[in-house]
């Protein structure tokens, strides 16, 4: 039997541990409380003129009587006369080191914890809105639909290359990033379409007239100087499982499609066009049109529930006036 006395101005503390289990004793002449810490409760202060004792089996040592112990000047030292190290009270305290007990003793911190700080707060529902031109063609937020134009009409960004395609400088870091994002989870997004100048969009356009007519083609396409390729802040993703999936619905559906959907936000990215916001952007469904808006606003706009840059900044949308 090994006998460990540490008295105090308050508190006599004394551990007697034996081959059947050890035996604390804990006396005080303040009053008593308690703290939860995990599942064990640790008791700071004691009962006046009382005593408790608590037998605890050396194989299930508590995290309760270390902690106690620790409370103490000089604890530590005749704590490690006591535990065995590597044993259950060096787990139950997140293996917690024990100093050696050749060593002088010294004052210890308690290892009780500070109260919580509070709930962690959310994403910044307070997001200035106004921050950012939605007008004008170089904003991080610029709104181009059948109802806003880009002005001027055939306005160019100045660009930089990601994977081979063409995208506004202030938007490269994060489809980087994405990209990146995708890969270490296993999914390999390809890049389909970025950057299309006035002209080259009035080709697409028009291609698309001729195959379906003008009516059916403003549905799946944007009149030139109405595209968000336009602005260098969009890009089309496709599908590295299923590329016969790419610029067609069933792309929602590959392993890519469903990857972007859940992800692209983290990234600042929206999913623009969706079959629950065809209505306010006049476009049928493309899961794999991708606009860059920046972390802040495709956070505060998943945060909100909210799905269309028109909702959020109060803008008109639908289909051309003519």
């Amino acid at each position: 039997m090994l006998s460990t006395s540490h008295p105090g101005a308050d508190i006599g503390f004394r551990v007697v541990h034996t081959n059947a289990g050890m035996t604390v004793h804990l006396a005080s002449t303040r009053r008593a409380s308690t703290r939860r810490v995990g599942t064990a409760a640790v008791v700071r202060g004691s009962v006046p003129a009382a005593r408790l004792s608590a037998v605890v089996p050396a194989a299930r040592l508590s995290a309760v009587v270390l902690a106690a112990s620790l409370l103490l000047t000089g604890c530590a030292a005749g704590a490690a006369g006591v535990v065995e190290p590597g044993g259950p009270a060096a787990e139950a305290t997140g293996k917690a080191q024990v100093a050696d007990a050749s060593q002088s003793p010294s004052p210890v911190a308690s290892p009780v914890a500070s109260p919580d700080d509070g709930p962690v707060e959310g994403p910044d529902d307070d997001l200035d809105l106004t921050a950012h031109s939605t007008s004008d063609p170089a904003s991080p937020w610029v709104v181009v639909n059948k109802h806003t134009p880009l002005d001027p009409v055939g306005y160019e960004p100045d660009l930089v290359t990601v994977r081979g395609y063409l995208v506004r400088p202030d938007a490269a870091p994060d489809l980087t990033a994405l990209l990146d994002a995708a890969a270490a989870d296993g999914v390999h997004l390809t890049l389909r379409s970025a950057f299309r100048g006035y002209p080259k969009q009035a080709a697409v356009y028009e291609g698309w007239v001729a195959q379906l007519g003008p009516h059916q083609a403003d549905a799946v396409s944007a009149r030139p100087g109405h595209s968000e390729h336009q602005t260098g802040v969009a890009v089309d993703v496709g599908s590295s499982t299923r590329s016969a999936c790419d610029f067609e619905r069933c792309f929602a559906d590959t392993v890519e499609g469903r990857w972007v959907a859940e992800h692209a936000a983290d990234h600042g990215f929206l999913v623009r066009y969706t079959p629950e916001n065809r209505e306010v952007t006049g476009y049928a469904p493309e899961a794999w049109h991708l606009r860059w808006v920046g972390r802040d606003l495709a956070e505060y706009m998943r945060a909100a529930d909210v799905t269309t840059l028109e909702e959020v900044f109060d803008l008109p949308g639908g289909g051309y006036d003519s």
